[in-house]
């Protein structure tokens, strides 16, 4: 574990404030639920908690079948990094964090679909090999939770992909789905 230097004190309510700095690094915002641990040795974990976490082996499987039908690259994220990956490399893009511009795709809760005028919006900062195709938020009792993505290779023709109107239907479908899953 890394030590920060920081020294907080617990109020009257039990409370502890998590350091701007800290939050900003981690991308812990307001409202986000956190995971507490201890351990052996009297340490207090605080973690992320990610509710779709919960599903991931699923997440995994269904990504795999998307894949294997659409013949597309496909990745599920949670509200940080890339949970699940078909069709990519898992060492390129398994738990790596996701790029700020699927956040905002995440954040506008409705589907997104790449359009020849527009420029690439990449999964990842850590992968530039794969774009965004197609993004469905996943909502889970009028939270986001994640995002069902299809990637599309910079180095592969357009003309080679599905036609736009069954992808966006598949990722769709998906994103709804996982979500349903994730209110039982």
């Amino acid at each position: 574990m890394k030590a920060t230097g920081i020294v907080r004190r617990i109020d009257d309510l039990g409370r502890v404030v998590i350091p701007k700095e800290i939050r900003r690094t981690m991308r812990i915002r307001e409202g986000d639920p956190l995971e507490i641990f201890t351990d052996r040795e009297g340490e207090v974990i605080f973690k992320k908690y990610s509710p779709i976490g919960e599903l991931q082996n699923f997440a995994g499987e269904y990504a795999d079948t998307l894949q294997k039908t659409s013949g597309m690259p496909i990745f599920v994220c949670d509200r940080d990094a890339i949970i699940a990956v078909s069709g990519a490399s898992k060492r390129e893009y398994l738990d790596k964090k996701i790029s700020h511009e699927l956040e905002v795709i995440m954040e506008n809760r409705v589907l997104y679909q790449y359009n020849l005028q527009s420029d690439h919006k990449y999964i990842s900062d850590f992968g530039k090999e794969h774009y965004i195709s197609c993004a469905m938020p996943i909502l889970s009792e009028g939270d986001v939770i994640g995002c069902v993505v299809s990637g599309w290779q910079t180095s592969n023709p357009i003309s080679e992909k599905i036609s736009m109107d069954i992808e966006s239907k598949l990722i769709q479908t998906a994103g709804i789905f996982l979500g349903k899953q994730m209110e039982n």
